[in-house]
């Protein structure tokens, strides 16, 4: 029976994004960092996104009956190389459950996590992790907030967001888990390379994962 359930939450899931290339969502995941970004009292503040070691966007995570946890996404992780300048190859990943931001009336979300330090880092890159369990995690200030707000929040490993119908806020995502997508990395790059080897090595970016590092480096140029 366990067999059963775990196949029909496979079938399920690739359903729902049949027909989505690779280019596809890291196209998507680039338009949504820039809507979101676009509007600097509502978003997420840049010296934040300066800071950040690592930055996962899922475009259009998915609310269905038959999900794990109910809500399904796929997305991308880009972390800064070891210089500290530039960004890397995007990894892409899966999230499976937690609490996107659903309850206020959508089916579909962008989740948007920052990972704040190397620790955090340190999780990121293993095989499997769960938000608030294996790391700390922290609903992200939005806009102009206070320094001691930001302060705050600072103390976590990873802040969250998440918009839904143009609603865009700082939510704890606790419980999503987040796993390497092995197939989407086959699609982008052949062979058999791991998350870790993407993010840490010198893993040439495909165009559209080109795209979405320049619109990192665009937000997130550290000041020196």
């Amino acid at each position: 029976m366990k067999l059963k359930t775990v196949g029909l939450v496979c079938l399920s899931a690739g359903v729902l994004f049949a027909g989505e290339t690779a280019a596809t969502r890291l196209k998507t995941s680039a338009e949504v960092l820039t809507e979101i970004m676009a509007a600097p009292d509502k978003g997420i503040p840049e010296e934040l996104l300066e800071k950040s070691q690592c930055v996962v966007i899922v475009p259009g995570m998915k609310k269905g009956a038959f999900i794990v946890g109910g809500e399904y996404g796929r997305g991308f992780i880009e972390c800064r190389r070891a210089s500290g300048k530039g960004w890397s190859a995007p990894a892409a990943v899966k999230v499976e459950g937690g609490s996107f931001g659903f309850q206020i009336g959508g089916s579909e979300t962008d989740a948007i996590m920052l990972v704040i330090n190397k620790r955090g880092v340190e999780k990121l890159l293993t095989s499997k992790f769960t938000l608030g369990v294996d790391a700390s995690v922290a609903a992200g200030p939005v806009g102009r907030t206070s320094s001691a707000d930001t302060d705050l929040k600072m103390q976590a490993e990873i802040l969250t967001y998440s918009r839904t119908r143009g609603v865009f806020a700082g939510i704890a995502l606790d419980g999503a888990t987040l796993r390497p997508d092995h197939e989407t990395n086959a699609e982008m790059y052949g062979g058999q390379l791991t998350n870790e080897q993407i993010l840490v090595g010198e893993t040439k970016a495909t165009e559209a994962g080109a795209e979405l590092a320049a619109d990192l480096n665009r937000y997130s140029t550290r000041k020196e």
